[in-house]
């Protein structure tokens, strides 16, 4: 069991792939590297279905690209709403972002969304998307006047509350991800290759894309709450 566990460790621990020499070293963790390379990746796949648009008798590739751009807006819109709509390029492209992090371990890689700092990251520019877009659509003194209602005695709640919305974010995120990685590798220590395979397809695949949506679902609900 102990082998397990330290193996566990080793696993979930972000190495350090290279050191840029300035500022006294600058290291650069292996979350950044797959960030970057999945980044490259949906640049790369982006510019090949955009390439050569058309009006009129479009392609296939045109075709698909435009389902996809289509349906990942209305999914976001119909969360955010008509007034959240000028969100909905940010949102969209985190929920694809956390998607392809999540699902790249079954290409070999170690996925951004185990590193702390990477969660931590997206869940702090969510909040202050959130903050921002309370003060963009009622002006300062209307976003300061929210944290007294209904009531002044509950302003220290209202403030606690504008931490703990990230620090649920982070949590929620990096929690499943970890938790459904565990589960994963006792499996592959503990049983054959068949059942691996098997829960892979649930944990790496459909538990990875719906801990995305989850993520996109809870930044929408608190962006609507904050522009209503």
């Amino acid at each position: 069991m102990e082998e397990i566990a330290k193996e566990l460790v080793e696993q979930l621990n972000c190495e350090t792939v290279f050191t840029i020499p300035v500022f006294g070293g600058i290291p650069v963790k292996e979350s950044v590297v797959v960030s970057w390379i999945i980044m490259a990746v949906i640049l790369l796949i982006c510019f090949i279905l955009s390439r050569n648009l058309k009006i009129e008798h479009i392609s296939r590739r045109q075709a698909i690209a435009e389902l996809v751009v289509t349906k990942l807006d209305s999914l976001v819109e119909s969360m955010i709403g008509e007034e959240g709509r000028r969100y909905v390029p940010y949102l969209v492209t985190v929920l694809i972002y956390i998607g392809f992090s999540n699902i790249s371990g079954l290409f070999g890689f170690k996925s951004p969304t185990k590193d702390l700092n990477v969660t931590v990251a997206l869940s702090a520019m969510s909040i202050i998307l959130i903050e921002f877009a309370g003060i963009y659509q009622h002006g300062f003194r209307k976003w300061l006047h929210k944290f007294t209602e209904p009531v002044w005695i509950v302003t220290p709640i209202n403030i606690l509350e504008v931490f703990t919305r990230p620090l649920s974010l982070c949590m929620r995120l990096f929690g499943n991800v970890i938790g459904a990685f565990v589960i994963m590798e006792l499996l592959k220590m503990l049983v054959p290759v068949i059942l691996p395979t098997v829960f892979s397809m649930y944990f790496d695949i459909f538990d990875g894309l719906l801990q995305a949506y989850v993520f996109v679902f809870l930044t929408s609900l608190y962006i609507k709450e904050a522009v209503e």
